[in-house]
């Protein structure tokens, strides 16, 4: 049974709902009241949306991180000479081209550029206890988001303004809070890395045969793993499974002009019926041929995920740990 709690002053009421375990709220709702007033024995009062969310001031990495990605990263850690190469890729001149490129290309976010943006970037990054990175913003007709963690240097995000154009306000701060579990996982440092070895294996004799057969199948293995472990942060910063889940459709086959009438459940519905139909041996085959060359896992596959992990008793657990935003 819910919990219901309430406060208010002259003019305000702020009602307090816990949702019960098995509710698809996903955890505590706060609904705010702006005006009441009474009117004919009657109290009548007008929404206010504006709903603090909740902070995890003492969020660790381990707390949300998915056990594949635990298990993917020790993996990758335990190949022999896999950091030393990587050093070796990182070095001062790629590091300064990709931060030249970067820079030179793209609008730096700050609050007197963009600054809705920044605010998201900011309330995000203090939900997950994490130092904001740098926020930039790239004209491309391609909706993605990214992010580079040089050694030394400031991490930084990357978002394409088709994506900008794409999602609501509340789903792109999930995409930003998805970047930012990266860094809250250190997987920016293993991100940037991963992208460069796989570029530039090749250019080592001797080192090219061994990093592709080695290293492709493993890196990309990780990287999928990677993943649902950020689409956890995104739906701790969004706290509705329902937009974290509404930001994976979106990509799938979304478009700004018919974005009202997409549905989060009915593609949760696609997403049980994949999982169903590639349950049979012949459908497991099928399903990994699919998945084996991506970085990504499928997207309804992301989404069931995000759907389990929202019901969760860890999820709940942490919910109930975390405190609400002072704004």
């Amino acid at each position: 049974m819910a919990s219901l709690s309430c406060s208010f002053t002259s003019s305000s009421l702020r009602f307090r709902i816990r949702a019960p375990t098995d509710s698809r709220f996903g955890g505590p709702l706060f609904v705010g009241f702006g005006s009441v007033k009474k009117r004919n024995g009657r109290i009548e009062a007008s929404v206010d949306s504006t709903a603090h969310p909740l902070v995890f001031r003492d969020l660790d990495a381990d707390d949300f991180r998915h056990p594949l990605d635990k298990q993917n990263t020790l993996l990758l850690r335990a190949i022999p000479g896999l950091n030393e190469i990587g050093r070796a890729i990182l070095g001062t001149v790629t590091e300064q081209i990709m931060l030249l490129e970067n820079i030179g290309t793209s609008i730096l976010v700050s609050k007197d550029q963009l600054p809705e943006l920044h605010k998201m970037m900011i309330e995000a990054a203090g939900i997950l206890n994490i130092e904001p990175p740098d926020l930039y913003v790239r004209q491309s007709p391609i909706p993605n988001a990214y992010t580079l963690a040089i050694s030394g240097k400031k991490p930084f995000v990357i978002i394409h303004t088709s994506l900008v154009e794409l999602l609501t306000r509340k789903e792109l701060q999930a995409v930003l809070a998805h970047e930012l579990g990266h860094l809250k996982c250190d997987h920016g440092v293993w991100l940037t890395f991963a992208n460069l070895l796989t570029l530039g294996s090749y250019r080592f004799p001797g080192l090219g045969g061994f990093i592709a057969q080695r290293l492709e199948e493993q890196l990309i293995r990780w990287l999928r793993a990677a993943e649902l472990t950020c689409d956890r942060a995104a739906l701790l910063v969004a706290q509705d499974p329902k937009v974290a889940i509404s930001v994976l459709m979106k990509l799938t086959g979304g478009c700004p002009s018919m974005a009202d009438q997409l549905n989060v459940d009915a593609f949760l519905e696609q997403a049980h019926s994949y999982e169903k139909a590639s349950s049979s041996p012949i459908g497991w085959y099928i399903r990994n041929a699919q998945t084996r060359q991506l970085s990504h896992p499928l997207p309804v596959l992301r989404a069931r995920e995000i759907d389990e992990w929202s019901r969760s008793r860890e999820y709940r657990s942490l919910l109930e740990r975390a405190t609400q935003m002072s704004m």
